[in-house]
C-alpha cells in the first residue's frame, strides 16, 4: 500500500468510525416525539388557566390519542430536571415542571407495568397526597402517583421516575408549554417509553366499545381537561 492509499484507508476508517459513534450515541439516547400542537381547554372550549389548577389535584385529558388518558397535575412545588431511562435502556433528560414555579407536570396514565388506565367506570392509577395508605405495600414517599393494580409507585416531581413495585420505566412524559401572558397550557409532544403500541393491542375491544373508531385517531386542536373524580365514577384508593 502506497502512502496515498494508506492516508484514504485511514480517511475512510475514521470517518466510519464517527459514523459509528454518533449513530450508537442517536441510538442510547430517546429523543422527544412532537405530535400536534394541543390547547387544553374545559368542558366548555375555554382554555383552562394554569393558575386556575388546584395544587395536587389529579386532572385527567387525552393525547397524543382520543383513548390515550393523560394526568395533568400541579404539584405545588417545582419539578426540576431529571434525567431517567427507558426499560430499553435509553437515557433521555426530562425538563422538569412549566409554569412559574415549575410546578406543572403531565404524564401519561399507562402504568408502566400491566398497561393498567384510567376509564370512566374505574381507575386503579392516581396522584395520592401524601403517602399511600397499603400496609402491605409500603409508601416510598410523599405525593406519589400510585397503581393498585400492582402497586408500582411513580414520582411526579422526578419525571414519573420508579420508586417501587414492578413497572420497569417512568411514565412516559407528556411536554407542556405555558403560555405566561394567557396562562394557558399546550401539549407538544412525548418524551420517555412510550407503550401505546401494547396499550392499542391490549385493549383493541374494550377501546372501540368506550371510543369507537375514534380510539386510535390523534387529537387535533383541543383537549378537554376533567378532574379525575368527575371523569371517573371509581378511583380506586389502596
Amino acid at each position: 500500500m502506497d502512502r496515498r492509499e494508506f492516508v484514504e484507508s485511514c480517511a475512510l476508517g475514521a470517518g466510519s468510525l464517527a459514523a459509528t459513534v454518533a449513530g450508537s450515541a442517536w441510538a442510547a439516547n430517546a429523543k422527544p416525539r412532537a405530535y400536534a400542537r394541543v390547547l387544553l381547554t374545559d368542558a366548555f372550549g375555554q382554555a383552562i388557566k394554569a393558575s386556575s389548577l388546584l395544587a395536587q389535584t389529579n386532572y385527567v385529558f387525552h393525547y397524543p390519542f382520543e383513548a390515550t388518558p393523560v394526568f395533568l397535575l400541579d404539584l405545588g412545588k417545582p419539578a426540576l430536571a431529571t434525567s431517567l431511562r427507558t426499560r430499553d435502556q435509553q437515557a433521555y433528560q426530562w425538563p422538569g415542571g412549566v409554569g412559574p414555579t415549575r410546578s406543572l407536570v403531565a404524564f401519561s396514565a399507562i402504568c408502566a407495568h400491566k398497561l393498567v388506565y384510567p376509564t370512566k367506570d374505574l381507575s386503579f392509577i392516581s396522584f395520592r397526597k401524601g403517602a399511600a395508605s397499603n400496609p402491605q405495600t409500603p409508601s416510598k414517599g410523599n405525593d406519589l402517583i400510585h397503581c393498585c393494580a400492582d402497586h408500582s409507585q411513580y414520582d411526579p416531581a422526578r419525571g414519573a421516575r420508579v420508586l417501587g413495585g414492578p413497572a420497569e420505566q417512568p411514565l412516559c412524559a407528556v411536554l407542556l408549554e405555558h403560555d405566561p401572558k394567557a396562562d394557558t397550557l399546550t401539549a407538544t409532544g412525548t418524551l420517555g417509553g412510550e407503550l401505546f403500541d401494547d396499550f392499542f393491542k391490549k385493549y383493541e375491544m374494550k377501546l372501540s366499545l368506550e371510543a369507537g373508531p375514534r380510539a386510535k385517531q390523534a387529537v387535533v386542536g383541543r383537549s378537554v381537561v376533567r378532574e379525575l373524580d368527575s371523569f371517573c365514577r371509581n378511583a380506586v384508593r389502596c
